[in-house]
């Protein structure tokens, strides 16, 4: 049993929406770089390959407002790199989609992933030879590898493309469970759907936009690792409930937190929608606990000083921006128009 559309659930978000100042600069140079990697129909980029989206297609996905409204905070030039990396990440998405998902194409989707590890290597960044791009996806990660990590950030190139290498596994992953009609278990799915999100560059975007990092002494606790896994958790459940009706009617896709919850619980697709809704507003309220109530003791126990108790809150106040902002884009951008997930905010605040 199927069920057509969502029946309008509604996200909880606590955290307002701020806009950064430069989303009219950001606007008005939306399509170049994706213009320039080839991305974009009738683009005078690179040719020889098709493009992924008409010019309508692309302006519907308002990734200048998911830049904008997700790092409040960020200069124009850090604004503008997250930007495109967003565009990046969306390009897999939709190229993956429709040359090898709606295709059943899994030699085709393993030897696309295989090339992209060739630009995702541990030595790149340390003079290492990149291979000539030969699609739009692979221009457009290559240019990233070139521009996306300013010597304040280096620390993170390591790190950041093993979060990709992650995300574009997880893509032919997905795609065998759903040639299999496998639905992966509820268990297994929460941390699967962070590396299939590459939720696992979020808390970079917030460093990038914010510029502090939570502190090394606490980094690595039990508590900050729970508050990183709730606020990765966020961004791909909620992305499910909102993507529901593309991914699983349009794509025939099987790796969604609807579909999951309704095969693991052995429930109908109509009674797992709130079940889901529950779920991903739970994983907010966790990030709250554990961001007002258990984390404070630990800054206490551990005792940092002034100015690292400062760069912590900073960073958690970018942290809350970015949910907000992804929050804003999945109830208002065209790429998600057949759900409504807005909720009052004061319902939730008893």
């Amino acid at each position: 049993m199927t069920v057509r559309a969502l029946e309008q659930p509604r996200l909880w978000m606590p955290y307002p929406l701020r806009v950064n100042p430069y989303l009219s600069a950001l606007h008005e140079e939306s399509e170049t770089w994706a213009r320039a990697m080839g991305m974009l129909d009738g683009a005078e980029g690179p040719s020889g390959h098709p493009p992924i989206w008409t010019r309508s297609q692309f302006h519907a996905m308002t990734v200048d407002q998911l830049t904008a409204w997700a790092l409040p905070d960020a200069s124009f030039a850090d604004l503008r790199l997250n930007h495109r990396f967003n565009i990046w990440a969306l390009a897999w998405d939709d190229y993956f989609a429709a040359a090898f998902k709606q295709t059943g194409d899994l030699p085709g989707a393993v030897a696309f992933t295989a090339r992209l590890h060739e630009f995702l290597r541990p030595d790149v960044g340390n003079g290492a030879r990149l291979p000539e791009p030969s699609n739009p996806v692979e221009r457009g990660i290559a240019d990233l590898q070139r521009h996306f990590f300013p010597p304040r950030l280096a620390h993170w190139r390591h790190e950041f493309n093993r979060a990709l290498v992650r995300y574009v596994d997880a893509g032919v992953e997905e795609l065998v469970n759903s040639r299999a009609g496998r639905v992966p278990h509820l268990i297994e799915y929460a941390p699967f759907r962070r590396e299939s999100f590459a939720a696992h560059t979020a808390p970079y975007s917030v460093e990038l936009a914010t510029g502090a990092r939570v502190p090394e002494q606490i980094r690595h606790s039990r508590t900050v690792q729970a508050l990183l896994d709730a606020f990765m958790d966020y961004m791909g459940l909620a992305n499910d409930l909102a993507s529901y009706e593309r991914e699983v009617h349009e794509e025939h896709d099987v790796n969604n937190l609807v579909v999951v919850l309704g095969t693991s619980l052995g429930i109908a697709l109509h009674d797992a929608v709130p079940a889901a809704l529950n779920l991903v507003n739970t994983r907010l309220r966790d990030f709250e606990h554990l961001r007002q109530s258990e984390l404070p003791q630990l800054v206490r126990r551990s005792g940092l000083d002034h100015d690292e108790r400062a760069e912590l809150e900073t960073w958690l106040q970018g942290a809350c921006g970015f949910l907000s902002g992804l929050h804003a884009w999945y109830t208002g951008a065209p790429r998600y128009a057949a759900a409504d997930l807005a909720v009052p905010e004061q319902r939730h605040r008893s």
